[in-house]
């Protein structure tokens, strides 16, 4: 079977400015010293454009090689939503390991943990607040139910590098009046699981657990792992070896990314979220790169773009 190509990815949209003013237009690319400014500079503008830089630059050695394939997505900020069409089609081909340039100040990880995100909807009666015997409070319920969730046992083991899942209600709205009674509250949940976790089982407890309300799950995305000593894994870190000026340790990123959507179709591939970036930066005000950073990630993507091509290793895909 013939190797499958390397998969570059990364995602093109930015998240808005925010309302603190800028100290450096965030749209005009301007540097000071060794930064570079700009909303989306770290996340993940610097990342594509190292993808793209050490992709032309090796152009001309892909002939008769596996190759590569670049995968640039739109909307991964409002939820990976262009990774999750992109899968959805026959466009995507194959690839037999994907690299992302997400932001990492360059240090390999070898995975993230995954999402499940869903809102729920109480219902209640409304009446007038002085009478609230007349009606049923939504909102109670829904405080009801978020101090179920703060002593939630998720029953998963420990992840060794990922650690535990984790659960966060992030939002809570209910009541259109402090004299009505509310007849509708709403909360969100945030929730971030590791290997091991069966987003089936784990939604269906959740269900039972917040009995009659309106579960609208909008975002199911595994966890994305690769053993460390995967072999692939393994030549990534002897590659950004000299860079970091010592081997990498198995670390994973705190985010999610795209990859969760692509491995539906590139199965198995071994992954790496690896980018100029500073993950610090993503999503603040003066958002900024570091140049030496960018240059470094070209030089890294250059060699593991040369290692895939020469290596025999491996015929995923």
């Amino acid at each position: 079977m013939t190797k499958a190509p390397l998969c570059l990815t990364g995602h093109l949209d930015v998240v808005s400015l925010g309302t603190r003013k800028w100290s450096h237009d965030p749209f005009a690319g301007e540097t000071a010293g060794d930064k570079l400014y700009g909303r989306g500079s770290s996340d993940m503008k610097a990342g594509v454009a190292a993808i793209l830089i050490a992709a032309r630059s090796m152009a001309k050695k892909l002939s008769g090689t596996p190759g590569v394939v670049m995968v640039l997505t739109a909307a991964e900020e409002g939820g990976c939503i262009g990774s999750k069409k992109l899968a959805e089609t026959q466009l995507l081909g194959k690839a037999g390991a994907i690299v992302v340039g997400e932001p990492t100040s360059n240090y390999p990880f070898v995975g993230h943990k995954g999402s499940l995100k869903f809102h729920a909807s109480f219902r209640g009666v409304s009446a007038h607040g002085s009478m609230p015997q007349l009606g049923e409070n939504a909102v109670y319920k829904a405080a009801r139910a978020v101090a179920k969730l703060e002593a939630f046992d998720f029953k998963a083991r420990k992840h060794p590098i990922m650690g535990e899942p984790t659960m966060n209600v992030g939002t809570f709205e209910g009541g259109s009046g402090v004299n009505l009674v509310p007849d509708l509250a709403k909360i969100g949940v945030d929730i971030r699981t590791v290997p091991g976790v069966d987003h089936k089982k784990l939604i269906s407890r959740l269900k039972t657990l917040l009995g009659k309300a309106d579960v609208e799950v909008f975002s199911d995305l595994p966890p994305v792992w690769t053993a460390p000593d995967d072999e692939w894994m393994q030549r990534v870190f002897e590659i950004c070896k000299p860079v970091l000026g010592k081997k990498p340790r198995a670390r994973t990123a705190t985010y999610m990314t795209d990859a969760a959507n692509l491995l539906k179709v590139y199965a198995g591939a071994p992954t790496v979220v690896l980018g100029p970036g500073e993950a610090q930066m993503a999503h603040q005000t003066d958002e900024y790169c570091n140049m030496e950073r960018i240059g470094e990630a070209v030089a890294i993507y250059e060699a593991l773009i040369d290692d895939w091509i020469r290596s025999e290793l491996g015929t995923a895909g």
